[in-house]
């Protein structure tokens, strides 16, 4: 495999992450308002929503993007700014790996 189709993305899925981007908006919006105690809440639903369904979808991968940001910039203690912050980045790779692949994640 060359070094050039390493670098190849899929467009479509550029499209679609975009588009899921601006649909979760409102969501972002909701996030940055909530005290520490709600994004607390939002992060157990979160989690347990994931459990439920099995995997994570685009959907979720953006809303919990935004998600673990707001707690990670409110975290008081170094492990929940850890905690929060590896998850936050392992949701960007997530993203980054669908973007390689082409393939979408269900929504």
């Amino acid at each position: 495999m060359g070094a050039n189709e390493n670098n190849v993305i899929s467009l479509g899925m550029v499209r679609k992450i975009k588009n899921t981007e601006v649909e979760e908006e409102a969501y972002r919006v909701m996030i940055i308002s909530m005290s520490k105690t709600e994004l607390l809440d939002e992060m157990v639903r979160f989690q347990e929503e994931r459990t439920k369904i099995g995997k994570l979808t685009l959907s979720m991968m953006v809303r919990g993007k935004h998600l673990f940001k707001a707690l990670e910039e409110q975290a008081e203690t170094l492990e929940l700014k850890t905690l929060t912050g590896a998850y936050r980045r392992h949701l960007e790779y997530e993203i980054a790996e669908l973007l390689k692949r082409g393939s979408p994640a269900p929504t």
